[in-house]
């Protein structure tokens, strides 16, 4: 094969992989709601990428091998987003209160603190979650509003008082995790949820 050929051929791999990495950095893949299973097809996602580099010269067609596996990729990550990430138009899982709920804070910790004394440590994460945002609206950091979801918390108290947003964007993955996941929630898991409410409950909201 000439030098020019050998160019050209190396060119084109590079163009593939670069290819590759452009699409796997597309803005709803970083912005998806990070449950479980996207958690788990980014590790994959990653594994792939590192692979892309090896794959130009190993993969059977040379460059078309390599584009073959970004387009399986792509599709692939495409299909898992489109059930459960920002594709869907929407935000992970259900309303966190049901209708007519209008319990305070402190008993939403009642029963939180109920349900950890019996093991049923979802239902404790979901009722310190709760808590959590029926003290954010007796605070004004939130409005009073009926449906929201767990990642809508985090995302409307995380705008609003960004000194918790991390803080709420970690107690509303954990929740997810568990209510639509399939994470089995434990006394560390209800741990979580109590350290983040306790903080909220000590800050200073100072709205942004």
């Amino acid at each position: 094969m000439s030098l020019l050929a050998l160019a050209l051929e190396e060119l084109s791999r590079d163009a593939a992989r670069e290819a590759a990495r452009d699409e796997l950095r597309r803005q709803e893949y970083a912005q998806a709601e990070p449950a479980l299973l996207v958690r788990v097809l980014g590790r994959v996602v990653r594994e792939i990428s590192d692979l892309l580099d090896r794959a130009a010269g190993a993969a059977p067609g040379g460059t078309l091998g390599v584009l073959a596996l970004v387009v399986l990729v792509a599709l692939f990550v495409a299909v898992v987003l489109s059930r459960v990430g920002p594709l869907a138009g929407r935000s992970t899982g259900r309303p966190l209160f049901s209708a007519g709920t209008a319990l305070t804070a402190a008993e939403h910790r009642t029963l939180a603190e109920q349900a950890a004394g019996e093991g049923r440590f979802a239902d404790a994460v979901r009722e310190r979650l709760r808590a959590i945002v029926r003290d954010l609206e007796a605070r004004g950091a939130l409005d009073p509003r009926p449906g929201r979801t767990a990642g809508e918390v985090a995302r409307d108290g995380g705008a609003a008082v960004p000194a918790l947003a991390d803080d709420l964007r970690r107690a509303a993955v954990l929740f997810d995790e568990i209510w639509y996941g399939g994470r089995a929630a434990d006394a560390s898991s209800y741990a979580v949820l109590v350290g983040v409410d306790e903080r909220v409950g000590a800050s200073r909201l100072t709205p942004a």
